[in-house]
């Protein structure tokens, strides 16, 4: 007689496979998604030391987010500014992302790691003052952004994670905006941008313009429940990972509108 498995003895190894497949794969995802966040961490790091050596070359100022009005130019936006600096495309998409490096205008909506619009320049009508009460939806400035103008450089949010997809949709993923979310009354410059570990362009594009969107998005990690993480670039170039619930909740105070 040949020698086999029974019937019930194959279900038995299938049942203990399918136990150690459901016990392990949460953890292998979860070890994978651990990855992801280090190594934005580590990007970041690049293009924090691109940014300052862009600031270096340009007497101290800031690379501006945007450079207002639009002409549909390749230096229209701030990555073709500091790509001489990086000299690589990858570090301005968040890895495990389908973002992309954005070359100019009209591709400003396919990458997702965003600078503070609080770098913008706005020379027309429309363009915010230093210290205007009011920057609700302020794209730019008049005047552009200068190091000195950060005086607390350690704690001033440069970059973050920032939702994209397609342009008609309203994502402006190469920026996010600070002046767009919660607003202390009593202290202006603890204002926040908008924040979550939610597609937030997905759910309020319906209802709002482009201006008063641009938010951040918390994606490594994502849970709906404000856990997901962002790295936060800040203008001494240091980086730190953080929540979409410690961003709201004000943790380590940092600086997101500094003009």
């Amino acid at each position: 007689m040949r020698k086999a498995f029974t019937l019930i003895e194959l279900l038995v190894v299938i049942a203990i496979i399918a136990i150690l497949a459901a016990i392990l794969f949460p953890v292998f995802a979860k070890a994978k998604e651990s990855a992801r966040k280090t190594s934005a961490v580590a990007q970041a790091r690049q293009l924090a030391a691109s940014v300052m050596l862009y600031a270096g070359d340009n007497d101290d100022f800031f690379v501006p987010a945007t450079i207002y009005p639009p002409n549909n130019g390749p230096r229209q936006i701030w990555s073709p500014l500091v790509l001489p600096y990086t000299k690589n495309k990858e570090i301005y998409a968040a890895p495990g992302t389908t973002g992309k490096y954005a070359d100019g205008w009209a591709t400003r909506n396919q990458q997702n790691i965003g600078l503070n619009g609080a770098t913008a320049v706005d020379q027309t009508v429309d363009g915010c003052t230093e210290s205007q009460p009011d920057t609700t939806g302020c794209e730019g400035f008049v005047t552009a952004a200068s190091f000195s103008q950060a005086e607390e450089t350690a704690r001033v949010a440069l970059f973050a994670t920032t939702p994209h997809g397609p342009l008609a949709d309203k994502y402006r993923g190469y920026v996010f905006s600070p002046y767009n979310g919660q607003t202390d009354p009593a202290d202006k410059t603890r204002g926040l941008p908008l924040v979550s570990d939610r597609d937030l362009v997905k759910e309020l594009g319906p209802t709002l313009p482009p201006s008063r969107l641009k938010p951040v998005f918390a994606l490594y990690g994502a849970d709906g429940k404000g856990n997901g993480q962002t790295p936060v670039i800040f203008a001494d170039s240091h980086v730190k990972s953080m929540s979409a619930a410690q961003i709201l909740g004000r943790s380590g105070d940092v600086i997101w509108r500094f003009r």
